[in-house]
């Protein structure tokens, strides 16, 4: 009868090959990026829930204030996230040289 090893075989580190993904600068960059979906995401629903308020007001003023101050509350969100990728690119390109210097670092040890 064969035993558990030899039924599954010998499993390698698979962590030695992804190398540079691990690193702490990629972890903080995917975390943004994640955050920066979730902001167009939280915006995208602000917008349904703002239309749907549109619907249900039924000309009440109010509800159709309570939707218009939604979809500027997003609108001014999508914008503050633009507006910091186009300051972080400027301030890139003042300080370095390249616009994408800080908006994806390239962090070197002392082996690389």
């Amino acid at each position: 009868m064969l035993s558990l090893f030899q039924l599954i075989g010998t499993i390698g580190n698979p962590l030695p090959s992804y190398g540079s993904y691990l690193s702490a600068t990629r972890l903080l960059s995917n975390i943004i990026r994640l955050l920066i979906v979730g902001a167009g995401l939280y915006a995208l629903v602000n917008f349904v829930i703002a239309g749907i308020g549109f619907i249900n007001s039924a000309g009440n003023p109010e509800g159709i204030q309570k939707s218009w101050a939604k979809i500027y509350q997003s609108i001014i969100g999508l914008s503050v996230v633009m507006l910091s990728f186009a300051f972080a690119a400027l301030l890139g390109m003042l300080l370095y040289g390249d616009p994408s210097a800080i908006l994806q670092p390239e962090i070197t040890g002392p082996g690389g």
